[in-house]
């Protein structure tokens, strides 16, 4: 029987995972199975006391300033930055009492998962209208793995909607930072009723530092501080989302080579024979009945790429890294098309 609480799902980038299921491929791995920007943000000079004190909450105020500018967030007291967005998802759903979750799916699947640890009986909608009959309605926009983008006065209505019925919109811009920027929610949180999930590891390049922050209106922001109690946010994440976040011109030179690096993927891509489906400049969405055979030739290969149990004729790829990285996801799809003509000859 299906419990949302218990799954553990594959979310990609796990090379042990790879390892097990093709130990023959050839090393290093080429890692694709994330939406993680492959071109970090470097690192700054740490100073001795962000490992040795605990952290002082005039930094993380300084922070949450910082990331009120960057996102357009009102003001600084509606962000909560966390060690993550992850450790949010439970946070947030409890913010209302247990009732209906709908999540707009194909999505990430740990939404579904920490609605169902806060108490909420948890459905998955295909419609965005089906999210109207939901407690709490949660969303990611973009879409991982779809790029699929909801406009913004869609979603100021759904947020109107569900404060009028004592609801909560959920709304996680985990991409938006590669998105279109005119859909953002961020802005709009004070009204009440909606909470924004930012993750800062997937544009910055920097996953394993562990931060992202909440955006939501006073009073919720102040709920969700205080289940995250004191020191939350490690010095050192501090330190480094205070310079990556203050940094707007690498912010405007990466997006401009993000954009670049996947029109030259999508060249590959086309010339192998798949037309992207969807994305955003962190990956790109394939739908091909030939999903689970080019999974595993890329994983032969020493690829990984992110294959999905629900939908066997999709496929994320996420961006190389290098002109090196290319030339190896190149030369496994030339491979394996070379592979396929023989078979149907």
């Amino acid at each position: 029987m299906d419990n949302p609480v218990k799954d553990v799902t594959d979310h990609g980038g796990s090379l042990a995972s790879a390892e097990a299921l093709f130990p023959n491929a050839p090393k290093p791995w080429l890692d694709l199975s994330t939406g993680i920007n492959p071109y970090s943000y470097p690192l700054p000079d740490f100073p001795a006391s962000a490992f040795a004190r605990l952290p002082e909450e005039t930094s993380l105020q300084e922070l949450s300033g910082i990331a009120a500018r960057t996102y357009d967030a009102p003001d600084g007291a509606n962000i909560v930055p966390a060690p993550g967005t992850q450790i949010l998802l439970p946070l947030v759903a409890g913010l209302i009492s247990p009732g209906k979750a709908a999540v707009l799916s194909p999505t990430y699947a740990e939404h579904r998962r920490a609605a169902a640890l806060a108490g909420h009986s948890v459905c998955e909608v295909a419609e965005f209208a089906g999210l109207f009959e939901a407690d709490l309605a949660i969303l990611v926009n973009p879409n991982n793995p779809d790029g699929r983008v909801i406009r913004r006065r869609d979603l100021l209505a759904l947020a109107e909607h569900m404060r009028a019925r004592g609801g909560l919109l959920m709304v996680d811009e985990a991409f938006m930072d590669v998105g279109p920027q005119e859909e953002r929610l961020d802005a709009d949180v004070e009204a009440g009723g909606i909470v924004v999930l930012r993750s800062f590891g997937k544009f910055f390049g920097l996953a394993g530092l562990r931060l992202g922050f909440a955006v939501a209106a006073r009073p919720l922001a102040e709920a969700l501080r205080s289940r995250l109690g004191p020191w939350a946010v490690s010095g050192p994440a501090l330190a480094v989302g205070l310079a990556a976040l203050s940094d707007i011109d690498w912010q405007t030179a990466m997006r401009a080579r993000l954009a670049k690096r996947m029109a030259a993927l999508d060249v590959l891509l086309a010339e192998s024979g798949f037309a992207a489906a969807g994305g955003t400049p962190l990956f790109r969405f394939l739908r091909t009945r030939e999903a689970e055979n080019l999974f595993n030739a890329l994983g032969k290969a020493g690829i990984l790429v992110r294959a999905f149990d629900r939908d066997r004729d999709a496929l994320r790829i996420g961006l190389p890294g290098s002109e090196a990285a290319f030339e190896k996801l190149s030369a496994a799809l030339r491979h394996w098309r070379e592979n396929e003509s023989k078979v149907q000859a």
